[in-house]
């Protein structure tokens, strides 16, 4: 007599029975569906990078503003009366292509400047204007979920929003790029860390160095010799020897270099250029 397939050991079900089965009976939760999406990576069904993908377009709507922004102290800005001179060397220097333009105060967001704005000026900055640039601002708060801002940068065709606390300040910024990594993992460009290392030697002789960059890096870079018994980084050596908070185009003299600020915000001193004291 013929027999049957033996029941008597244990079945696995192919990945789209499991996904019939789950999609024909009542809806399962968020978890239940990644360890099938996991099973069918495992089969071979889809590939591990798709995986991680859909594992972390469902963990967007997780996740809110304040999980992703770029915080205010790493903010680069730009205030409403720089000139032409001092907005092109704050671009040139970030390499950013969106710049939030703040009055005296700077939780006083006035909009948006885009780098490329500026090109029209390049033969005659005497006609600049910084306010007539300026694009329209988006405020959101740090509690929205990711995946409604995602929808409102499409909808609005942003690529930038200004995010503010509970009180009404300035708590940081975020970009569509900074949603979309949280989908498909970390987008590298041309400015990105692996592409601009904390010391940049410029044309001019002169080096653009991170104000975080630590004083041993900093020494063996420079062949200086700079204690780090009280401070760990280089703008921390500088702030303590200018003896407040220094502003943009403050410098000090320090063991025969010349630092002068070329980025800052109302927390600490984000980047440095450094020459040798003449």
């Amino acid at each position: 007599m013929n027999e049957g397939p033996s029941t008597s050991g244990p079945v696995r079900r192919s990945f789209w029975g499991r996904l019939g089965q789950m999609l024909a009976g009542e809806p399962r939760n968020q978890a239940q569906l990644i360890e099938e999406l996991r099973l069918a990576a495992a089969d071979g069904l889809i590939t591990r990078d798709t995986l991680a993908m859909v594992e972390g377009a469902m963990e967007v709507s997780d996740l809110r503003v304040a999980d992703a922004m770029v915080p205010r102290a790493q903010m680069v800005m730009i205030g409403a009366d720089a000139s032409f001179a001092e907005v092109l060397a704050t671009v040139t220097e970030s390499g950013h292509s969106r710049f939030p333009v703040h009055g005296e105060d700077k939780d006083e967001i006035r909009g948006i400047l885009l780098a490329k704005d500026l090109l029209r000026f390049h033969d005659r900055s005497t006609d600049f204007d910084l306010a007539g640039l300026l694009r329209p601002v988006t405020l959101i708060p740090e509690s929205m979920h990711l995946n409604v801002l995602l929808g409102e940068f499409r909808r609005n065709r942003n690529h930038m929003a200004v995010v503010v606390d509970e009180y009404g300040g300035v708590a940081g910024l975020i970009t569509i790029e900074d949603v979309l990594e949280q989908i498909v993992g970390e987008i590298d460009d041309e400015h990105d860390d692996e592409e601009a290392p904390r010391v940049q030697p410029q044309p001019d002789g002169s080096h653009l160095v991170d104000a975080l960059t630590p004083i041993d890096e900093f020494n063996a870079f420079f062949g200086s010799d700079f204690s780090d018994a009280e401070f760990d980084t280089i703008g921390g050596l500088v702030t303590d020897a200018v003896g407040h908070l220094p502003e943009r185009d403050e410098q000090a003299e320090l063991g025969g270099y010349v630092f002068r600020v070329t980025a800052a915000d109302d927390r600490r001193v984000l980047q440095l250029r450094v020459t040798r004291a003449a």
